[in-house]
């Protein structure tokens, strides 16, 4: 056990909470958050404690998430003390499963009272779609048929946490919607689903043989990754034609310094074949993600302080 903790490098106490959280993804949660309410302060409209509400509320949900796959999985026997890319707080640190599962649930109840807040200063009609989201992450590995299991995942967390979230963002501090805000919203939505999607490109034999049918496992693991990088370099291109459009402002070029670290994921998906030696290349995935949002959100500040021609 400890020769795979100090593989893994896993530490006892504070660290075992840590990485059931798993905090290399809650990114996806804060980024979609940041460059929504961007796109609002750009349109002239800022709310602090909104943002401060919302942020808190979406990583919320996300890490609870998280808590209810690291205990579905471990309840469906998927996964194992051996289990590489897991929190492990289950089946390594020997947390007791109804622990993680009960904090799912503290960490949702959480996020509903600030989700009251949002809603009381904007519109109820947040409530109903962030009831849907909740409801989505608990599905994603709950329920009769998890979508985990199925090959909507990536489509799944792209689009809730990618579109939707952007979307919420801006609406409770503008309380409007515009086109642009969503169109601009796709680029992240497609790397947050790259994220999962590279998940389920090292995941891919254990997961075939628990009976999933991910895209990774239908298409195989070569196409998987050759998705991986075609999935990337559309996010690339769209962002070029929104510079291209005046949909995002020139400022928006230095999301591209994010590129080397997306060919490096690819990279490394193409030469390890081993969980442990593809956890770089998730970790990789995460990160374009979260330098790419954080360079697009950088760049809507710059255009507020020092705006050019759109």
């Amino acid at each position: 056990m400890e020769t795979k903790l100090n593989h893994l490098n896993e530490k006892p106490g504070f660290h075992i909470w840590w990485r059931l959280l798993r905090p290399h993804t809650l990114t996806a949660s804060f980024i979609p958050v940041f460059v929504g309410t961007m796109l609002a302060v750009l349109d002239g409209s800022f709310r602090p404690l909104l943002f401060v509400a919302m942020l808190i509320a979406a990583m919320l949900i996300q890490a609870a998430t998280n808590m209810f796959n690291e205990y579905y999985d471990y309840v469906r026997g998927l996964d194992n003390e051996k289990s590489v890319g897991i929190g492990g707080t289950i089946v390594r640190d020997g947390i007791k499963p109804l622990v993680i599962k009960r904090l799912a649930f503290i960490f949702f109840g959480v996020a509903i009272l600030l989700g009251v807040y949002i809603c009381m200063v904007s519109s109820w009609w947040i409530a109903v779609i962030g009831s849907l989201c909740m409801l989505i992450g608990y599905l994603y590995t709950g329920g009769p048929i998890p979508i985990a299991y199925t090959p909507f995942g990536e489509s799944f967390s792209g689009l809730l946490m990618g579109t939707v979230i952007i979307g919420i963002s801006y609406y409770i501090q503008t309380l409007t919607i515009t086109w642009q805000a969503i169109v601009i919203s796709i680029p992240i939505a497609i790397l947050i689903g790259c994220i999962l999607l590279s998940n389920n490109i090292r995941d891919l034999d254990g997961d075939k043989e628990n009976g999933r049918k991910t895209i990774a496992i239908l298409i195989g693991r070569d196409r998987a990754i050759f998705l991986l990088s075609s999935l990337m370099l559309l996010s690339y291109a769209l962002t070029a034609a929104f510079i291209i459009a005046g949909l995002l402002p020139i400022y928006s070029v230095i999301s591209f310094l994010s590129i080397p670290k997306a060919r490096q994921a690819v990279r490394t998906f193409q030469t390890n074949t081993t969980n442990v030696g593809m956890i770089p290349a998730m970790v990789a995935t995460a990160k374009t993600n979260t330098i790419y949002g954080a360079l697009i959100g950088l760049s809507l500040l710059l255009q507020i302080f020092i705006p050019l021609p759109l």
